[in-house]
């Protein structure tokens, strides 16, 4: 092994331990990028040509590599996921299914189906097109894969209102995270996402700001959407978003899931629920009239609910995980 090769073995050892800065300029970024990756400088070599030192060299890098001014992608595909986006294509009809390895630790799986996702969006998003985005962890982790674009005409429709708290799956901040990258507009449900009871909900779907977004959402060129479950680490049970006794409600009313918000049984129909009726989001029914509908997510205990939104939704694009794959090709 050369000399390069183990240093920079040693630096993703180390990477996840330095203190990364988030003052420098994007330009001395860019150049330390460059020089390191495209020319194969070693940090010693870039440190004296920008006139800095090897640990300055590493901070830069570690932050070019969290906010994706570097992104590093393996461009060989596993074959069994080559095949099993096959088989997924032709069961289900999709024009576009991404199946990653599933990773040895479940807790990685959102960071890479969101890179995916990310690239993805990346390549697909033109000119002038509207986007409506969901939320969840595997969608924000896609932030750092999209491209960043010059002002084109595209908006950015949330899909949901927001957190009572500020938090890094926060739907609104998702959002304008993502017009930024796109240099876009961005229109967003100012509200929390779940009201105090129904007639509040109604009350402020029909202000004339949030009932402009939900007609937007109505006629999108993409829909990006996640699901969620109903599990101890799901976002409602972390964030306290609902309580210990309405999730209890929900599962023996039949949810397994849901979707923007909207808790949703094992073939995918939206129950009949209090819950369900305090949502302050898009109905996934709505996203119909989307010209594309990206459904991005995975792991094990999310299979039931990725299956009944399948049905739901009707995507046209999946991304998902083998352990997934798997079970949804063979049913």
């Amino acid at each position: 092994m050369s000399k390069l090769s183990r240093e920079r073995e040693s630096d993703l050892d180390t990477i996840e331990a330095v203190s990364i800065g988030s003052g420098t300029p994007d330009d001395l970024k860019t150049r330390v990028s460059w020089l390191y990756y495209m020319e194969g400088k070693t940090q010693d070599e870039i440190a004296q040509i920008v006139g800095s030192n090897r640990s300055k060299v590493l901070r830069i890098l570690a932050q070019a590599r969290s906010d994706g001014t570097v992104q590093i992608r393996v461009t060989t595909r596993l074959s069994r996921c080559v095949e099993l986006e096959a088989e997924l294509k032709s069961k289900y009809g999709f024009d576009t299914v991404i199946v990653v390895p599933s990773p040895q630790e479940p807790s990685d799986l959102p960071d890479i189906l969101g890179a995916e996702l990310g690239a993805y969006l990346s390549d697909r998003i033109g000119p002038d097109m509207s986007v409506g985005l969901g939320w969840g962890r595997t969608l924000t982790s896609g932030i750092p894969a999209i491209e960043q674009r010059q002002p084109s005409g595209i908006s950015v429709i949330s899909l949901l209102g927001g957190l009572t708290k500020v938090n890094r799956v926060n739907p609104s901040d998702f959002a304008w995270r993502v017009a930024d990258r796109l240099a876009a507009e961005c229109y967003m449900v100012a509200a929390p996402v779940f009201a105090p009871d129904a007639a509040s909900r109604e009350a402020l779907m029909n202000h004339h700001g949030i009932s402009e977004v939900v007609e937007r959402a109505r006629r999108l060129d993409l829909a990006v959407v996640s699901v969620g479950d109903l599990s101890p680490e799901s976002i409602f049970t972390r964030y306290g978003l609902l309580t210990h006794d309405e999730i209890i409600s929900l599962e023996r009313a039949g949810a397994i899931g849901d979707v923007l918000c909207r808790f949703i049984d094992a073939e995918g129909r939206v129950i009949d629920h209090p819950v369900n009726d305090r949502v302050l989001a898009v109905h996934p029914n709505d996203l119909s009239g989307a010209r594309e509908v990206i459904l991005a997510s995975g792991g094990w205990s999310k299979l039931t609910a990725i299956r009944a939104s399948i049905k739901l939704l009707k995507p046209r694009v999946l991304i998902t995980d083998s352990i997934v794959a798997e079970r949804i090709a063979v049913e």
